[in-house]
């Protein structure tokens, strides 16, 4: 199954980019292991620091073995990643381009918040003067106390990234606020960090997914789409500091929390909800793969193969076009990435449908993508597209992962 983290993991952009990781004593601590994991996984170099608690229920071999480089506890770095002396309480500050400290403790908070330098990793963090993230892990009584809370609100009101616990049931049996957030949400917080906040101050509207069509009580018209591209779109721009309204279709990924979902069936309700957010959007990507064509209804009840041995019709009536409503409409300023879904011997040929299409829709940038292609198109997590501009600049990019054609389409969007 995939989760919000998935629209983002195959970004290569991250690859080589530094983050230090702080981990305080919590029964949460091994849920670290999996969040180290990702990151490397996605090329990052990432450091680590130990509390004494967090030794208690981790050891500093399990981050070793996995990757992270220096390992850090509170008496010296267990590697030296850079073949020379560090001072290991600064090192994260000189390295790291951003911090997480998750699990982190009411102890731990109490000690930045007071701007101690008693142990290795608050020393590490009053050193370190960019992206701050902390994810609090405790009991719920511990979470609510005045003490922790006044705490909490000096550190947000210094620029702290405070990612709050969730409710449940925490290790000592209690139920209420202290779990700590999940590792898809503690991942997205890493890259939001890392990423480039050129999109800051804007809004953004993707659609994204398939429509359905209803003809009878059990049966629609509709497509294979999975709405992954328009999902790495939305999660890309988020990454990126912009404020992203999704308009989606049926069987769409889920999404960071901090996109705004609007979920739709039909193209008719695609296109109003869309109309209606168009106005205070700067940019809009349309990648949904809308039926330009619905059945007229045989009913609410299901049809019945009796009666129809010899076949029968079905007629359709066409849908809203979207795209082209929402870009000739559109007022001065905004801008409008399209999308292309096509079937096309060779990219040659696609880029020949891209080109007729952007200027029948009048979009600013035009992406097409062959769904027929072996590994690319509906369902999958790559594509090969042909891309055009209103300025007549195209290029052919050969097959490479959504989330990386999403953050190129943004960037080209952004010039164009």
């Amino acid at each position: 199954m995939m989760d919000a983290f998935s629209s983002a993991a195959q970004n290569t952009s991250f690859a080589g980019r530094r983050l230090h990781l702080g981990i305080c004593g919590s029964i949460a601590c091994y849920k670290m292991a999996d969040v180290l994991r990702a990151l490397l996984k996605m090329g990052l170099h990432v450091s680590v620091t130990l509390t004494d608690g967090a030794r208690q229920f981790v050891t500093p071999g399990l981050f070793e073995a996995l990757g992270a480089m220096p390992v850090f506890t509170n008496h010296a770095p267990r590697q030296d990643s850079f073949g020379e002396e560090a001072f290991a309480h600064l090192e994260p500050g000189q390295r790291a381009e951003a911090m997480l400290i998750a699990p982190a403790s009411a102890d731990a908070l109490a000690r930045l918040a007071g701007g101690r330098a008693c142990d290795m990793l608050s020393a590490q963090a009053l050193a370190f003067d960019g992206p701050l993230l902390v994810a609090p892990a405790m009991n719920p009584r511990m979470w609510a106390h005045a003490a922790t809370q006044d705490n909490v609100a000096t550190l947000r009101r210094r620029g702290v990234r405070i990612l709050a616990p969730g409710n449940g049931s925490t290790a000592c049996g209690d139920q209420g606020q202290g779990r700590l957030v999940s590792s898809d949400e503690l991942l997205l917080a890493c890259l939001q960090a890392l990423a480039p906040q050129d999109m800051a101050g804007l809004r953004v509207m993707v659609t994204l997914g398939p429509t359905r069509e209803p003809w009878d009580g059990v049966r629609f018209w509709s497509n294979p789409s999975s709405g992954r591209m328009g999902a790495a779109l939305a999660t890309a721009a988020w990454l990126r500091g912009a404020t992203v309204e999704a308009v989606c279709g049926p069987g769409c990924p889920p999404l960071p929390d901090g996109v705004r979902r609007h979920d739709v069936r039909t193209a008719r309700e695609m296109f109003e909800a869309a109309q209606s957010l168009w106005s205070e959007m700067d940019l809009g990507a349309f990648s949904a793969a809308v039926a330009d064509f619905s059945p007229v209804p045989y009913g609410e009840a299901k049809f019945k193969k009796e009666g129809a041995s010899d076949g029968f019709s079905v007629s359709f009536t066409s849908n809203p076009d979207i795209l082209r409503t929402l870009s000739l409409g559109r007022r001065e300023g905004q801008k409008v990435l399209g999308f292309a879904a096509e079937t096309a011997p060779d990219m040659d040929a696609l880029m020949t449908l891209v080109r007729g299409k952007r200027q029948r829709k009048q979009a600013d940038l035009l992406a097409g993508n062959a769904v027929n292609a072996p590994g690319c198109g509906f369902g999958t997590d790559s594509n090969s597209m042909a891309v055009l501009d209103k300025n007549g600049h195209e290029e052919i990019w050969t097959s490479q992962s959504k989330a990386d054609v999403a953050w190129k389409l943004w960037s080209w969007l952004l010039r164009v």
